[in-house]
């Protein structure tokens, strides 16, 4: 049941819960309203906190590694410098979320709604993102080295200079992105959709593009390696006649 007919808890409430159990890993405020809540710099690892409402919360600084955070409205919400490291982010809503420097390492973001997010600089290498929803995302120097992209949705994501070395970006859909200097050496590109995507100076050697789709991609500068060729050209439509 939710404290005072969904009131919003507060940052005191939170600290006498913590004081009630003896330790924040066994924090379990599943389902409740944490709308507006300042938790920033506080320590909430392995807590549960599924299915709460934590829309324009400030969690700056943060460390929530571990933690369950499943199907929660994180919209709006200021996530700067925050620690997600193994923690479980499924289905939840970040959309429009500051998450700038936040550390994601093997965090699961599997279908989580990252929609116009800012993830500038943020460490998401190894993290897991099928089919999560990155559009219009700010993603400029972000580190996604090994991620999972798998299926993933970023039309129109601003990609540029991030890291995307060895990530599996397999029919992922990046109509438009931008990923102008982007390190994509040893990413699985199977299938992907990069039609009208910014690939200027982009570093593609070693990149798998079986039956990826670069129609009207700018490629000025990008580096691809000799054994890549073929399969870029048809990438881009081009007949190759040996």
């Amino acid at each position: 049941m939710l404290d005072g007919e969904n009131r919003p808890l507060t940052r005191a409430d939170i600290e006498l819960r913590i004081q009630a159990v003896g330790e924040g890993n066994k924090l379990d405020v599943s389902g409740q309203n944490l709308q507006g809540i300042d938790l920033s710099e506080m320590n909430l690892a392995d807590a549960h906190l599924e299915r709460t409402d934590l829309r324009g919360a400030d969690l700056r600084g943060a460390d929530l590694s571990g933690a369950f955070l499943s199907h929660v409205n994180l919209s709006g919400a200021d996530l700067s410098m925050a620690h997600f490291r193994d923690t479980h982010l499924n289905e939840s809503d970040l959309s429009g979320a500051n998450l700038s420097g936040a550390f994601f390492l093997k965090a699961d973001l599997g279908r989580a709604n990252l929609s116009e997010a800012n993830l500038s600089e943020a460490n998401l290498s190894g993290a897991y993102l099928e089919e999560a929803n990155l559009s219009d995302a700010r993603l400029n120097n972000a580190n996604f080295a090994e991620a999972n992209l798998s299926g993933a949705e970023l039309l129109n994501a601003d990609l540029g200079e991030a890291n995307l070395s060895e990530t599996i970006l397999f029919k992922a859909h990046l109509e438009r992105a931008n990923l102008r200097g982007t390190n994509l050496s040893g990413a699985d590109l199977s299938g992907v959709h990069l039609v009208n995507a910014d690939l200027r100076e982009a570093n593609l050697s070693g990149a798998h593009l079986v039956e990826a789709d670069l129609g009207g991609a700018s490629l000025i500068g990008t580096l691809i390696a000799a054994e890549s060729k073929e399969e870029l050209l048809r990438a881009l439509g081009v007949q190759w006649n040996t």
